[in-house]
């Protein structure tokens, strides 16, 4: 079970573990309060991968295996715009203000059900701007189709994880966001506990976070763990 942030880079290096050590991975993505939830109601995996405090909290309750956790790099917000539309001036956190206030609308993940989604929820309310943009903000997570509004212009701006919008075709990278309302969330991966597949659950978290994979992760938005 993992969150939407690293699903590319599971997908360029997961044939190469498959091939290596003749297991197969089969990976459910959703945002990380469902996540949660199917693990509250008892459904089963392997392997998780989410942020490292998320995951440092299951190993507390016995949930994962401590010996077993790796963090696999760090990812920040980015500001997109559909290809070839004006970028906005964000430098600062003044000027991305202006950027929301003048954008026709804007579109990021849902507070509350994803750290990036909740991180901007704040951000709208420090800025002062919360109530003034609230109609022009769609709650929708990368996941679920969110950047792809920004590429077919329904909307001007996007806001999210630098690994959902990273490699996305029609829509351009503006930039992180600024100084003093940036987030950097870090990802990790540990094997469950009662998992049936215990060693081939810690070897694909220890592949995923191997020196020799780590050009992978930048490429996909992820900076180095620490």
């Amino acid at each position: 079970m993992s969150g939407g942030a690293p699903k590319e880079v599971f997908a360029q290096l997961t044939p190469k573990f498959e091939q290596q050590s003749g297991n197969k991975v089969v990976f459910i993505y959703d945002v990380l309060t469902a996540l949660r939830e199917k693990i509250a109601a008892g459904e089963k995996a392997d392997v998780l991968v989410m942020p490292v405090p998320m995951l440092d909290g299951y190993v507390k309750d016995g949930k994962l295996r401590a010996n077993s956790e790796s963090t696999f790099g760090n990812v920040g917000i980015s500001v997109v715009v559909k290809q070839g539309a004006p970028q906005p001036d964000i430098s600062t956190k003044e000027k991305f203000c202006e950027a929301m206030l003048s954008a026709r609308s804007v579109v990021h993940a849902t507070p509350g059900k994803t750290p990036s989604g909740t991180h901007m929820g704040k951000v709208m309310e420090q800025l002062g701007i919360a109530e003034a943009v609230a109609k022009k903000i769609v709650h929708r997570p990368a996941l679920e189709g969110g950047v792809q509004l920004v590429a077919e212009g329904q909307a001007d701006i996007g806001i999210y994880p630098a690994s959902e919008v990273a490699n996305v075709k029609g829509v351009t990278i503006v930039g992180p966001l600024p100084a003093g309302i940036e987030l950097n969330i870090v990802y990790g991966g540990a094997a469950v506990t009662d998992s049936s597949t215990g060693e081939a659950a810690s070897a694909f978290v220890k592949f995923m976070a191997a020196p020799e994979n780590r050009s992978v992760w930048k490429h996909a938005g992820f900076d180095p763990p620490g």
